[in-house]
């Protein structure tokens, strides 16, 4: 378990940064908890793959789907619902929005709270058969096949707590995840994070603290991602990649002469022209979904 703080020269307790605390503990977890994936090819140990998780490898948002799944569970009631459908909508229409996935990630964690790790585990097992299988994007899982067949890991890299993002990469055949850490003592889950969601430069010191412990190195990887706030995740490797980019992402991505590719189909007349009938049904699923926003599970 990561400890909130270090002590400084002077033997004062000095409060580290909650990106570095959430990078390094998701590495540490990657590596102690990765599995090996089979290598068709001899493996190509210093080059890796870093897909993010939401709007890239699937399509909406996986924090929202783990919600549903926690609410048909009677992980929490109708009640803390509330205020939450519209951010779902947002989020599938307009793109990630960071101070919005951020709430929920940062009220969701109560909601296990009290819970175990393998309930944890189990129940997304569960969500990725029932909610997830059917929205994951087949151009984007056959790039990350291509870096498995070249002999190199790949890992996600997300927000969403990462019992759950291991069981995404394990069903997709992917060496593992960079998730989101929630404490647990003795198994059992105490509303903490370690640091922060692993979110935006949380992402990045996640890769550089894989990086140096499995030798990697980051100028023969690639990235790969659906939004601006993944720029210093992207930049940070030598092939970056925007996928199912949002508008900054791929201005960015055209200064710089990164790759571009874009899974989606009829995007901007679902932008423009929503069904009044589709519009009330993505709310209603949101407010299910946002519902493990208005606890804390930190993405």
């Amino acid at each position: 378990m990561v400890g909130p703080g270090t002590s400084g020269p002077a033997g004062r307790s000095r409060r580290r940064d909650p990106a570095v605390i959430a990078g390094e503990a998701s590495a540490a977890h990657a590596v102690e908890g990765g599995r090996a994936v089979a290598i068709p090819v001899a493996p190509d140990p210093t080059a890796a793959a870093f897909f993010d998780v939401d709007n890239t490898i699937m399509r909406g948002a996986s924090i929202f789907q783990l919600a549903r799944g926690l609410y048909r569970r009677e992980f929490f009631t109708l009640r803390d619902i509330t205020g939450w459908g519209w951010k779902q909508l947002y989020f599938r229409l307009l793109g990630e929005n960071l101070a919005h996935l951020e709430a929920v990630r940062t009220r969701a964690l109560t909601f296990v709270e009290g819970h175990s790790v393998n309930e944890l585990r189990a129940v997304g097992e569960e969500v990725f058969d029932e909610l997830i299988a059917d929205k994951i994007w087949p151009g984007t899982l056959a790039l990350a096949m291509t870096h498995i067949e070249a002999g190199q890991r790949v890992w996600l890299v997300t927000a969403t707590p990462v019992e759950v993002a291991e069981v995404i990469a394990s069903r997709l055949g992917l060496t593992g995840a960079l998730g989101t850490v929630a404490e647990h003592v003795d198994g059992i889950y105490t509303g903490r994070l370690a640091g922060q969601p692993m979110h935006g430069q949380a992402k990045t010191e996640a890769l550089r603290a894989l990086a140096a412990s499995e030798h990697l190195d980051l100028a023969r990887c690639s990235a790969y991602s659906d939004s601006a706030n993944d720029i210093p995740m992207l930049s940070l490797v030598g092939n970056p990649c925007a996928i199912n980019p949002d508008k900054r992402l791929r201005a960015h991505a055209r200064e710089h002469g990164w790759r571009v590719r874009d899974y989606r189909k009829g995007r901007q007349a679902a932008r423009i022209a929503v069904p009044v009938a589709a519009a009330a049904g993505a709310v209603a699923g949101a407010g299910i979904a946002g519902a493990a926003v208005t606890r804390r599970l930190r993405g």
